[in-house]
């Protein structure tokens, strides 16, 4: 389980020539919570916040403010503890590309704490589950950005964590591919698949309407509204999903900072 309440972030783009320094609020009192069992969706526009509040659950940054907690672990207090708990798949997918699909799956199950034996096994596995078997034994240089993504996914799998973390895990994908990666994540998230807590982030309405058991909203920074699909298109009168998000994302009410 992810709770995450009112985290706060700025950046200061420095002064550089004759243009003065930059104060950016990048996350503005968000919060959310993720449950076990279940795919969770932070859903916003680039630029919303999405991306620097996964880095934050994911130990990457510093919140200015506020607390993550990861299966009741507090980050900032006892963070290698909480961060053994979680695999990211973050927007830059960071293959070493003269190693094998492979051995990029084993080094980072040996950075884990697995031992070779344990490492080696949990990659089979995972060929198994993600349909990559034919990728295994290549080399990661040229791979498409299904097989990359695939790859990616395995490694942040190696340890077996009960939570993940998905940064626009679609982008780039073609529709087979982002079948498979629905399928899987979908099996990750039942009892077969250990009961994982997911949290999916995306500014596609399809793959989060199609995924997602729950919804976040976010909009600058924040969240500004909370619920499953259904209930979203109920609270704003909208048939379409797309809509509904329009409504939520774009509002007078989010731009002021008020939450639903």
């Amino acid at each position: 389980m992810i709770l995450v309440e009112h985290i706060t972030k700025q950046f200061v783009q420095p002064a550089r020539f004759r243009v003065p320094a930059v104060t950016v609020q990048a996350v503005s009192d968000m919060s959310f919570s993720a449950d076990n069992g279940s795919i969770t969706g932070l859903l916003g526009a680039n630029g919303a916040g999405k991306t620097t509040s996964l880095r934050i659950v994911a130990g990457l940054l510093s919140a200015d403010s506020g607390r993550v907690l990861i299966d009741n672990i507090d980050v900032r207090e006892n963070p290698r503890a909480a961060l053994a708990r979680i695999g990211c798949l973050s927007d830059s997918r960071g293959l070493y590309p003269r190693l094998t699909a492979r051995e990029n799956v084993i080094y980072y199950g040996r950075l884990q704490g697995l031992s070779q034996m344990a490492a080696v096994k949990r990659t089979d596995e995972l060929g198994e589950l993600l349909d990559m078997r034919e990728l295994l034994d290549r080399r990661t240089d040229g791979f498409s950005q299904g097989e990359r993504m695939k790859t990616a996914l395995a490694r942040a799998l190696i340890h077996d964590p009960a939570n993940l973390l998905l940064d626009e895990p679609t982008n780039g994908l073609d529709v087979v591919a982002t079948r498979r990666l629905r399928d899987a994540l979908r099996h990750l998230a039942s009892p077969a698949g250990g009961s994982k807590c997911i949290v999916f982030s995306s500014h596609i309405m399809q793959e989060v309407e199609r995924l997602c058991a729950d919804v976040t909203v976010v909009a600058g920074g924040r969240n500004v509204a909370r619920g499953t699909v259904q209930a979203l298109c109920q609270q704003t009168g909208c048939e379409d999903f797309e809509d509904a998000f329009v409504a939520l994302a774009f509002s007078p009410a989010a731009a002021s900072g008020v939450t639903a």
